[in-house]
């Protein structure tokens, strides 16, 4: 079992900057990937931004070079700075962990904090 618990969510003006953390504890096994997702009521969660624990990065199109993800591993931590923040990234955010072991795919998600992006 695994937890995860975000922080950093809050209400910010066009072109401003959020930074979302993410804290892991429980089962956490050497590798991983931790991702951020977001989701807009009634649409499918959208992929973020992930990273793996041998620093492998993905981003969504529409979030290059405007966020940044990043993780440390002793605090079982991951970030995701935001920057240049438009209103169509307001969504509620999600932390997700997962892992592979024997074919297997473990995942876990975190509550989720709110990012509102508005004039």
């Amino acid at each position: 079992q695994v937890q995860l618990v975000e922080s950093g969510g809050g209400l910010v003006q066009p072109g401003g900057s959020l930074s979302l953390s993410c804290t892991a504890s429980g089962s956490i096994g050497d590798i991983n990937t931790m991702n951020w997702y977001r989701q807009v009521p009634g649409e499918r969660h959208e992929l973020v931004a992930g990273i793996t624990s041998s620093d492998a990065i993905d981003y969504a199109d529409s979030v290059k070079c405007r966020f940044t993800i990043s993780r440390d591993n002793d605090k079982n931590t991951v970030y995701l700075q935001m920057n240049s923040l438009k209103p169509e990234d307001t969504a509620m955010y999600y932390c997700q962990y997962s892992s592979i072991r024997d074919g297997y795919e473990y995942i876990y998600w975190g509550q989720g904090t709110q990012v509102t992006v508005t004039a």
